[in-house]
């Protein structure tokens, strides 16, 4: 049987705009309110999904959320017709308007934590979305994401959804960008590396002090839990307070793992020593190989500047590693240095590949933000949405699709224009049945 590792790619929305909405982040804060352009966003991120594509992967994307949310305004007392919602919401409330156009469900790293079945007690393969309770904007996505979710992996004989877990910051859950799979092939039982911020409960613990911790130890356990995971299987470790501090809000800003490789930076973890001994354990007699990136060659600023970590390590159907990386790691001397030197050190990791994604990363998201990673066998490959996969006819038609429905720019005042609403909503529409994914949309269920 053959096993996999499919990248779902999140489609960037068409209401993509820089508003500075997440503390923590230090790109986004960096960029805000500069003009956004929603097509070259969406063009640059279906390019690297078919680049991936073309190197032998299998690669998949994820639809959008519909924004503005006007549903989400309701709630909050925005009354009238929807174009009424929008220019009250804009007037009366610049921050929760801006929360509501918010496109960083492109992002699908956050989307869902998922554990393939060779890990899982029934032998399905669970997701779980994340509930992304720490920035409001985010934590409008998780119903739609289950909605989307289902609609790409409907076969329930191989597929296990959960609902996301309670709305609250004690179970703070920001999916797969705080989880890595270490296995030795995707086929069989792997380690699930859980990364948390913070314990929710016993606040004697070490937490970062400038920066808020996203994900808690008790979220994590849950998911755990929820996807039927052996203790033999898992390992939790936390995450630098200090590096929190440093802009690093996510483990995927500063470490990712592929098979039999986690790639890191020398402060990204608290207490790593019994974290990495109990991984080795716990990995068996195979080689596990930690490379770490010391401070003394690239700084932790550089790091989060750059997105060092925030790359895709992918294995090729040759069997070698290779980085899928941001042109700003190519375009930073001490990171591409490092770059260099990395590929001749006799690791899994043979090459680097560097893709322009600038549209994401100035709202603060690498290559590895925009992916879901999905291990599976064929026979649950087959299983999967087919129109959810990209190939030459799938790609074009979804070019076609954004040069049709998005904009070529975007500011501020833009979103408040109900003709915006109107197109997002024609465009994803259409999306659905061009991905056949079903009336995932509140506007679509009436």
């Amino acid at each position: 049987m053959k096993q996999f590792e499919v990248n779902f790619d999140g489609l960037v929305g068409p209401t993509h705009n820089y508003a500075g909405l997440s503390f923590g982040n230090v790109a986004s804060l960096n960029n805000a309110n500069a003009k956004s352009s929603p097509k070259q966003a969406a063009k640059q991120g279906l390019a690297k999904a078919k680049a991936l594509a073309d190197m032998g992967m299998v690669q998949g994307v994820l639809a959008p959320q519909e924004r503005p949310d006007i549903a989400a305004l309701r709630r909050l007392g925005f009354t009238g017709s929807d174009a009424r919602v929008l220019e009250s919401a804009a007037k009366q409330s610049r921050e929760i308007f801006l929360a509501c156009c918010s496109a960083s469900s492109m992002w699908t790293a956050n989307a869902a934590t998922v554990s393939p079945s060779a890990d899982t007690a029934d032998g399905r393969v669970h997701f779980t979305p994340a509930n992304l309770t720490n920035k409001f904007h985010r934590s409008l996505e998780p119903q739609v994401t289950g909605n989307i979710l289902r609609g790409t992996f409907a076969n329930e004989k191989h597929f296990a959804h959960h609902q996301h877990l309670p709305d609250n910051e004690h179970f703070g859950d920001e999916g797969a960008a705080n989880h890595t799979r270490l296995c030795s092939n995707y086929g069989q039982a792997g380690i699930e590396l859980f990364v948390y911020g913070r314990h929710a409960f016993d606040t004697s613990k070490p937490a970062p002090k400038k920066y808020p911790a996203r994900q808690t130890l008790e979220a994590c356990q849950a998911v755990a839990r929820l996807h039927g995971l052996d203790d033999d299987g898992v390992v939790y470790m936390q995450q630098n307070p200090d590096v929190i501090d440093q802009g690093v809000f996510h483990n995927d800003v500063i470490a990712v793992g592929n098979q039999n490789v986690l790639f890191f930076h020398e402060q990204a973890f608290y207490q790593k020593d019994a974290g990495f001994k109990e991984l080795q354990a716990k990995f068996g007699s195979e080689p596990l190989h930690f490379i770490e990136v010391p401070t003394a060659e690239v700084s932790v600023q550089d790091a989060v500047k750059t997105y060092l970590f925030n790359t895709q390590i992918i294995t090729l159907p040759s069997g070698d590693m290779t980085i899928i990386a941001p042109t700003e790691c190519q375009e930073n001397e001490a990171v591409k240095r490092y770059l260099d030197k990395l590929v001749t050190l006799g690791t899994p990791i043979k090459s680097v590949n560097f893709f322009d994604v600038k549209q994401s990363m100035r709202n603060g998201g690498g290559p590895a933000c925009l992916r879901l990673r999905v291990a599976m066998n064929d026979q649950e490959l087959a299983a999967v949405n087919q129109n959810t996969l990209i190939n030459d006819t799938q790609f074009a038609r979804l070019n076609a699709w954004v040069d049709k429905h998005y904009r070529d720019e975007l500011g501020e005042d833009d979103l408040r224009d109900p003709q915006l609403l109107i197109e997002s909503r024609t465009a994803l529409d259409e999306l659905t049945q061009i991905l056949k994914i079903g009336s995932v949309y509140p506007f679509q269920q009436g």
